[in-house]
């Protein structure tokens, strides 16, 4: 028995040709979202609170499939140089925060961008200048006073300028704005 056509204002919905078109759409659409997806085991935002870093953007070294992002798994932080920075913030007293340089990070990364935005777990995202790396010596701190940081208090990972010493240039607002917590990536950009 052959199908049924309906013309319903000069469309012809049950024609085999349209049924199939919309099977190639419906198709078409969920391999289009399932390419999208982070893949399993590299994820954008470890909102787990592990940590881990994803770096992308104008960098030269990638090690993800897609050739589009540096991750750095807790191994890899772990392994790179570690710096305190002693301090006071906003949010805490005179601590010492221990991590990797974000200059190390850029270099491994070979980032040749001139801002940095950096995303946090839960969607903020602000932006410091490249060139803050080696001005302040900032720290990606995941210590701070010989304790790792969990989400609950800044972790995974927390950028840390060294206020104390530059208070008139990284006092107040303007100052407190560089400093993010809870970071899993930044992006490079011009």
């Amino acid at each position: 028995m052959q199908d049924p056509v309906v013309v319903q204002e000069g469309r012809h919905e049950d024609r085999p040709a349209c049924r199939e078109r919309r099977r190639f759409t419906a198709a078409l659409a969920g391999l289009l979202a399932a390419a999208a997806a982070p893949a399993p085991g590299f994820a954008l935002a470890a909102a787990d609170g592990s940590l881990q870093l994803d770096v992308n953007g104008e960098v030269r070294m990638t090690n993800n499939a897609a050739h589009t992002a540096y991750h750095f798994s807790k191994t890899a932080l772990l392994g790179l140089p570690a710096h305190s920075i002693v301090t006071t913030t906003a949010w805490t007293p005179r601590s010492t925060f221990t991590g990797p340089l974000l200059s190390d990070v850029l270099s491994k990364v070979g980032a040749y961008g001139s801002q940095i935005e950096i995303h946090t777990i839960d969607d903020y995202t602000c932006v410091v200048p490249v060139s803050d790396a080696a001005r302040y010596g900032a720290v990606l701190a995941y210590e701070m006073n010989g304790k790792r940081l969990k989400v609950s208090n800044f972790g995974p990972l927390f950028l840390i300028y060294p206020r104390d010493q530059f208070p008139m240039e990284l006092d107040g607002a303007a100052g407190d704005a560089k400093f993010a917590w809870q970071i899993v990536s930044m992006t490079i950009k011009q």
